[in-house]
């Protein structure tokens, strides 16, 4: 197996743990389209959100609201409106190990790529509240490589402009089921799912993950032993995505 190279570490859930707050951000985002709690259609709204972690913001209201774009760019609007006005009241927390794998993997001499489903402007905010943002090398959002997740668009464009010369030297982990598609389209070499996040070990096992971590603070250690044929995903459990 080609040494890893380059490292694409997903956001929320992964390296910041802000789940709660992109959910609530969410839910006021559709509130003002007439989707409010206690209704059937916010119920349906929000198992959507869930199964979309990860996705595009713009194209989970998409999937909200599929008849009308007018109603879908309103709530993507409220919602980076909603979502950089949390990070200024309260700021963005790393995750326990974060900081410390992010060292671990720069000392190895891994370029480190931050990949997101939010919008390149609502990213550019987010960065500049990273107390840690000075140890990646690159962040890009859906706009900045043509598609978002699970379309493996991100992946591919991060190894492109850290010009990686081969997809196996690419580690990708995340915590979300389109996290895993993503790697595995882009055809990384490692495909860790984070169990920080909101999607439990069988959804991402089931999307490609090639291991299951606890943390990022556990993938360092995965990446740069030397050893990551030593998967914790049984043959059984592993599936090609589509």
């Amino acid at each position: 197996m080609a040494p890893v190279k380059l490292a694409c570490l997903d956001l929320a859930g992964t390296t910041i743990g802000d789940i709660a707050m992109v959910e609530r951000t969410f839910a006021e985002a559709i509130a003002t389209q007439g989707i409010v709690p206690g209704t059937s259609a916010y119920a349906r709204a929000m198992v959507h959100v869930h199964r979309s972690r990860g996705c595009p913001k713009i194209d989970v209201f998409h999937g909200i609201f599929p008849d009308n774009e007018a109603q879908a760019r309103a709530a993507n609007l409220t919602f980076e409106r909603a979502y950089e006005g949390a990070i200024d009241r309260s700021g963005l927390v790393p995750l326990p190990g974060t900081v410390e794998a992010l060292e671990k993997l720069r000392d190895a001499g891994v370029k480190i790529a931050l990949i997101t489903g939010f919008s390149r402007s609502t990213l550019s905010r987010v960065l500049s509240a990273l107390v840690w943002a000075d140890k990646l090398d690159l962040a890009l959002s859906p706009q900045d490589a043509g598609r978002g997740r699970p379309y493996p668009d991100l992946v591919l464009t991060a190894g492109l402009r850290s010009g990686i010369e081969d997809v196996r030297e690419v580690a990708v982990a995340g915590d979300s089921e389109s996290d895993m598609l993503c790697g595995r389209r882009a055809g990384a070499s490692i495909v860790a799912g984070v169990m920080t996040g909101g999607h439990s070990r069988a959804r991402l096992v089931g999307a490609g993950a090639t291991h299951i971590i606890d943390s990022i603070a556990d993938f360092p250690s995965l990446i740069l032993s030397g050893d990551v044929g030593a998967s914790d995903v049984s043959a059984s459990e592993i599936v090609t995505p589509a």
